[in-house]
């Protein structure tokens, strides 16, 4: 569907990919941007300044900017819509959500889908569902690796999701030419399942994890499947992995 090359556009413009510092915080207080003065540069005529403005709402949480975000999402500078996708995931917002997906399903540039994929999975919507897991199935490797983690976010949305997100997860998992997207997408079943009950799904999600610790050829695919059973604690699959690493067949 996409040319895994359209990720080298933004290459020599992008110096760091907000995405890689998720989940690390800032290192002073005072090191913020200041948001009323960014809120103003979302203003700005200038396709730099309009940049800067929307990557300070990556750090930054204010519903005033979601706006403006997501008017950014269809400007002509690719580097504003992967700063307005970027903002959004960190300022989600309901209304964001179709916006996100029409620019997901049209926009060229696989750092932008990158990013949108992201910010649909922190609006922990229904809505979000079907984009993502097309994401899974058809888009080049960098955005079905953070669609593989963003379905991990349907355990918020409610049950429905959950099931219809287990199948192409496991699908991925097994099938899956790049070894870092079976890896989350064995994180986003571990992540799901604590929230199944014991049922036919939850048990076929069990199965494709231990599968996937006893047969995937990456060393790091097994060891994140095995995470993924220890940490949804599920006796048979502890069982099962136990016995296979007794028998010395890993």
């Amino acid at each position: 569907m996409y040319d895994n090359d359209d990720l080298t556009v933004l290459e020599s413009e992008i110096e760091l990919d907000p995405l890689d510092q998720v989940g690390i915080e800032a290192e002073a207080e005072e090191a913020q941007p200041d948001p009323e003065e960014m809120l103003a540069l979302l203003e700005s005529p200038d396709n730099q300044q309009r940049m800067l403005a929307a990557r300070a709402f990556c750090e930054l949480e204010d519903d005033r900017a979601i706006p403006h975000l997501i008017r950014f999402l269809a400007d002509a500078c690719p580097l504003v819509r992967v700063s307005a996708a970027y903002g959004l995931g960190r300022n989600p917002s309901p209304t964001a959500v179709e916006p996100l997906i029409q620019q997901l399903q049209r926009d060229w540039n696989g750092y932008v889908r990158k990013g949108i994929v992201w910010a649909l999975g922190n609006c922990r919507d229904r809505r979000s569902l079907d984009p993502l897991i097309d994401a899974l199935k058809t888009d080049i490797s960098a955005v079905r690796l953070w669609a593989a983690s963003a379905l991990a976010q349907m355990a918020i949305v409610g049950y429905e999701a959950i099931v219809a997100a287990i199948p192409p997860l496991i699908e991925a998992l097994r099938r899956d030419p790049i070894a870092a997207v079976r890896s989350n997408c064995a994180w986003s079943i571990g992540q799901l399942c604590r929230d199944l009950p014991s049922n036919v799904i939850y048990a076929t999600a069990i199965d494709a994890l231990i599968e996937a610790f006893a047969e995937d050829e990456e060393m790091g695919v097994r060891e994140d499947a095995r995470a993924a059973v220890l940490k949804v604690g599920d006796p048979r699959g502890l069982q099962v992995i136990e016995a296979i690493e007794l028998d010395g067949l890993l």
